[in-house]
């Protein structure tokens, strides 16, 4: 018995293809989260990977519930145990689990079985890294720099024809694109990929997991002119 309705209403409107949304990821502190809704931000990540320099302890993230329904919450997991992060959705601190390690369509189908909505993320280095990512049945992908060891975070771009190709192919997929991307190119990156959502990290802040609001406000105009 779930403690909390699961629903997948915040990830279609999140995910809808008439206009371009924003995730920031990274997020550590409860008044910048609060910051973010008021900003009309769609999305927000916390890491809950230990070796991110953006890590939220879930012991120290209660706060995520008084958000619900505010903002769409994503739980950022590499390789996780499954059931601790299905766990965290039923406990209402998340909505949508965030896969970003080296997780197979295998090991993800325990939250596809559970109706728990979740993102696979993939680091690009070519086409050959996309061939089974339709397998894992996810909700989106986010497509990001390859980062061996780091998983994300890292600010590089990918090339961006790729995620363009992938998607031409696969319209019906929505896909997040992420890595590098800042004010300077946001606009740049809708133009060239057309995807359902930006997701950005390091370019929406002073310093890891701190974010800084002139970058996000720069990221809502970018999306706004580009989109």
């Amino acid at each position: 018995m779930f403690d909390v309705p699961i629903s997948r209403m915040p990830l279609s409107g999140f995910l809808s293809p008439s206009t371009p949304s924003l995730k920031i990821c990274g997020v550590t502190l409860e008044k910048d989260a609060r910051k973010l809704v008021e900003l009309g931000v769609e999305a927000l990540g916390v890491n809950f990977w230990p070796k991110s320099k953006r890590y939220l302890d879930p012991s120290q993230a209660a706060w995520l519930k008084s958000l619900s329904g505010k903002i769409l919450r994503v739980g950022v997991f590499v390789n996780p145990d499954i059931e601790e992060a299905i766990g965290l959705v039923r406990a209402g601190l998340i909505d949508v689990i965030q896969l970003h390690g080296d997780e197979t369509p295998e090991t993800a189908a325990p939250i596809r079985l559970a109706g728990i909505p979740f993102i696979k993320a993939i680091g690009v280095h070519g086409a050959g890294e996309l061939d089974r990512a339709a397998d894992f049945q996810a909700d989106a992908l986010l497509l990001d720099a390859p980062a061996p060891g780091v998983y994300g975070g890292t600010g590089e771009t990918f090339d961006w024809s790729v995620a363009a190709a992938f998607i031409a192919k696969h319209p019906g997929l929505p896909v997040i694109l992420a890595g590098g991307i800042v004010p300077g190119n946001a606009a740049a990156a809708l133009a060239a990929v057309h995807p359902a959502a930006l997701d950005v990290a390091s370019g929406s802040e002073s310093s890891p997991g701190i974010k800084d609001f002139e970058k996000v406000q720069a990221l809502l105009s970018a999306l706004q002119s580009g989109g």
